[in-house]
């Protein structure tokens, strides 16, 4: 008789090793496939089954109407069988099995989903929530300045060392810089920094209080953007790559100042900022690859996204050309009173 797989099942925890190690995935996607492949385990616990006996119809059923009935939305259940296909494709490859019960399963249709975008206006009222004369203060307008002047995502901006931040000139002698970004799947990039943000890190950088904070890494390089306390540790033992203002931690700090800003909920997260800039390079006129550079997105169907958002260029082509507003109609002369 089978033996049941455990909930760390040595085959799963192999099978993600690979995915972090061989694939480079990242962190956050090795975690999320471990509690989808061990709650497909408990799944299979209650009919005396192991991962590697599973059925094509106990797949089918688990990532169907299972997961439906605890709640679970298609676009969620999306992860549970990317999850169950890499790990059967993986068995299979290593000769755990004689075929991949997974092969058929389909994923569900979803809808697109539009990202949640932040006005210029709420953007500012947002940056200027930071106080300028605290030292949490110039890292916070900072961080904000980057992830609106640049793009990037929470982890980029978490996982940023000093390094990383690289100085330039351009042909007139003007000094610039730009990032060298690590992202979603550990791939790299180079951001062009904007003006303003550039000068926030330089003031962040040159400020006395991040000169008593022990960042140094032991490859001789520094943490960049550090965080004030860190509730797991010590504080003597605070330092070094303990040192990282965290994913989570930025989060919060978003939030909380978006809160202070009088914003609504849905602006006052980090991937907002993002979404953003996006947006405003394509009503730049910015070119669809150009976009998708910056942005790191692998596949441009992910930029295409922002053409949805970008709405002020085309409003003003409207204005411009459409019929109505060189005809005589019943509301000829009041169109002025949306502008109040």
């Amino acid at each position: 008789m089978d033996q049941h797989a455990s909930q760390n099942d040595p085959l799963i925890i192999q099978f993600l090793s690979h995915l972090e190690i061989d694939r480079g995935r990242a962190v956050g996607t090795v975690v999320t496939y471990f509690m989808q492949l061990n709650r497909f385990n408990e799944y299979l616990s209650v009919k005396k089954k192991s991962i590697l006996n599973a059925t094509p119809e106990d797949i089918e059923l688990f990532t169907g109407l299972y997961l439906h009935e605890l709640g679970i939305s298609p676009r969620s259940r999306r992860i549970a069988i990317a999850a169950l296909r890499g790990f059967y494709k993986w068995s299979q490859r290593k000769g755990l099995c004689s075929s991949n019960p997974a092969s058929s399963l389909h994923y569900p249709k979803t809808g697109r989903k539009l990202p949640s975008s932040i006005s210029r206006k709420h953007a500012e009222s947002l940056l200027m929530q930071t106080q300028l004369s605290e030292f949490t203060g110039i890292r916070n307008a900072a961080i904000i300045s980057v992830l609106m002047g640049c793009g990037l995502r929470v982890s980029g901006v978490s996982r940023l060392n000093e390094s990383d931040l690289v100085y330039d000139t351009d042909e007139n002698g003007k000094e610039s810089a730009y990032l060298r970004v690590v992202e979603k799947g550990n791939n790299q990039r180079a951001v062009p920094l904007p003006d303003e943000s550039f000068l926030f890190i330089r003031a962040y950088l040159g400020h006395p209080e991040l000169d008593k904070i022990d960042r140094s890494l032991p490859n001789g390089d520094r943490v960049l953007f550090v965080n004030i306390r860190n509730p797991k540790v010590k504080n003597f033992d605070n330092c070094g790559d303990l040192r990282r203002l965290s994913t989570s931690g930025i989060r919060r700090m978003v939030y909380n100042l978006g809160q202070q800003a009088g914003l609504p909920k849905e602006c006052c997260h980090p991937h907002a900022l993002r979404h953003l800039y996006g947006t405003e390079l394509v009503e730049a006129g910015t070119d669809t690859l150009t976009v998708q550079t910056l942005m790191g997105h692998k596949d441009a169907n992910s930029t295409k996204v922002y053409i949805h958002l970008s709405t002020r260029r085309l409003r003003k082509a409207v204005d411009k050309g459409n019929p109505l507003g060189k005809m005589k109609t019943q509301v000829s002369g009041l169109t002025h009173l949306l502008h109040r």
